[in-house]
């Protein structure tokens, strides 16, 4: 059985990435199977062998932020606020004096404020400048996010963020969900921010020689390699009989989550330990393999990920996985890095929810190692009642959400 304690709902979502600005524009470019990953535009791209990225075009910060705010907010703390904002406006939650003791921040990034560090190593070690903005730690620091956050709306209570590479954002949620089922919050907004689509930031990813040059296909056959992109998803998380009390609207209900480390090799991935964290959340959640009806991969589009991760869901759940869905949305949005698993938990919320599928796009040729049902293509309609969201990051350390339809 799972663990005793408060039930935990999800009553708020708000996003930002290469498919949209807003939750709904998100999960409507998921249904229909759009892909955000285009040529990227910045300084210096012509010095990169990758140009294409899943980036965030037409945004303006001018537009939501005025220059005061600017001048502090690196773009991945933009983003972090603008799906905030969205997440509490849709939940409806009022924070009072006494709430806000009780209500926090956990945010997932992997890179921080890596727009103002590549911004800043060139003005002074390219120009020759000595002198840079007095605001350029508060920009950088990984917390920026969590703590602006945690100002606009007036959370008093556990706030911090979390940096484990690209499991940064489930451990985050994962954290947030203990915090209210423990009883020490009852609301927490929780989710992850990243933006490191910059010169600096895809020149360390090449010299990795994981990424793709002309797309993300994850479980496909001619898959070449994973491709990053930016953005972030924010969402409130609330004890249960608080959200009923006040009549929200609940979106999802969160049942479970669980950490592993692989203990093994800090870029390839291991199938058991993979399979440990998923394994550990349905046994947190008080599940059986079987219940679960949709996955959200990790599948970044690199042989090593995604061969490994079948691998593991076979190992867990034996021949429901045959009938088992499971698909990749970072064929869609890119890999969002320490943001990404916020914005996958849209898909999972969609497939519960609405009764939606989410596809992973650009599958043109099957792989005998990638034998599972992963959804090619297109969007598709299916009953729901429990989904599974994964992620695995470098270094070894996996984290995995269970939610389930309300």
């Amino acid at each position: 059985m799972g663990q005793a304690g408060h039930r935990v709902v999800i009553t708020g979502q708000g996003a930002v990435s290469a498919l949209g600005i807003g939750a709904d524009a998100n999960m409507a470019a998921m249904r229909d199977g759009r892909c955000g990953i285009a040529e990227m535009e910045f300084r210096d791209i012509d010095r990169l062998s990758i140009k294409i990225g899943g980036q965030i075009k037409g945004y303006r910060a001018e537009d939501r932020f005025s220059r005061q705010e600017i001048a502090l907010y690196d773009a991945f703390t933009q983003f972090a606020l603008i799906a905030a904002d969205e997440a509490v406006q849709q939940s409806g939650i009022e924070i009072s004096e006494a709430l806000s003791l009780e209500a926090g921040v956990i945010l997932g990034t992997s890179g921080g404020g890596l727009q103002t560090v590549d911004d800043n190593y060139r003005t002074v070690f390219a120009e020759g400048k000595n002198r840079v903005h007095p605001f350029v730690v508060p920009r950088l620091m990984n917390n920026a996010a969590a703590s602006h956050l945690s100002m606009v709306h007036g959370l008093r209570g556990p706030s911090f963020t979390v940096a484990t590479a690209c499991a940064s954002s489930n451990h985050a949620m994962g954290q947030a969900f203990q915090m209210i089922r423990s009883g020490l919050s009852k609301v927490m907004l929780t989710g992850g921010a990243e933006s490191m689509l910059c010169f600096g930031g895809i020149k360390a990813w090449e010299g990795l020689r994981v990424m793709s040059k002309d797309g993300c296909r994850p479980f496909s056959k001619n898959r070449n390699g994973m491709v990053q992109g930016e953005g972030a998803a924010v969402f409130v998380f609330e004890e249960y009989e608080h959200a009923k009390a006040r009549g929200a609207n609940i979106l999802a209900e969160v049942i479970g989550f669980a950490m592993s480390s692989d203990a093994k090799d800090i870029v390839m991935p291991s199938q058991n330990g993979a399979a440990r964290a998923m394994q550990g959340a349905l046994k947190s959640a008080g599940l059986s393999g079987d219940e679960v009806g949709y996955i959200n991969a990790h599948g970044t589009g690199t042989a090593a990920n995604d061969r490994t991760e079948c691998a593991a869901v076979r190992d867990v759940f034996g021949a429901h996985a045959d009938t088992l869905m499971i698909s990749s949305t970072k064929s869609m949005h890119g890999h969002l890095i320490g943001g990404t698993g916020a914005v996958e938990l849209l898909a999972c919320i969609m497939a519960l929810r609405d009764g939606v599928i989410a596809p992973t796009i650009n599958y043109e040729e099957p792989d005998p190692a990638c034998d599972l049902d992963v959804v090619p293509n297109e969007a598709r309609e299916a009953s729901v009642n429990v989904a599974l969201t994964n992620a695995f990051a470098f270094g070894g350390l996996n984290a995995v959400l269970a939610l389930r339809a309300i």
